[in-house]
């Protein structure tokens, strides 16, 4: 399985960025996806996902700012980032979690993007 990921930037408070992810080698299904941030000295956080069932969870500092999309066919998910804020600036990473089924016990795998640098000036 590999991601990459693209779009991040740099722009002022206020500003619009959209993050892209290609996803390929998913072979099995997938659990959840999204989108996850870091900065330095913090653990990651998860920004914006779609579960397993379809519905999409985001974090309570971007609600109303961020918007997370896909596109099936293409293997492609989204993070449309509004509004942005200083305090959202972080390497960026998209994640899926994949779950390949088995008789017995079901085989789960986290993979992740290799990072997109997003910084945001006040």
């Amino acid at each position: 399985v590999q991601l990459q990921a693209s779009g991040g930037g740099s722009v002022q408070a206020g500003g619009s960025l959209r993050l892209s992810c290609a996803a390929s080698g998913i072979r099995h299904v997938i659990d959840d996806m999204g989108w996850f941030r870091q900065t330095p000295g913090k653990a990651r956080e998860s920004v914006a996902r779609f579960t397993k069932t379809g519905t999409t969870n985001y974090a309570d500092s971007v609600k109303d700012r961020f918007t997370i999309s896909r596109d099936n066919a293409n293997n492609m998910i989204y993070l449309q980032m509004n509004s942005l804020k200083p305090e959202d600036t972080a390497v960026y990473y998209c994640h899926v979690k994949v779950r390949e089924v088995r008789a017995i016990l079901d085989d789960i795998a986290d993979y992740w993007g290799q990072g997109t640098q997003v910084t945001v000036s006040s």
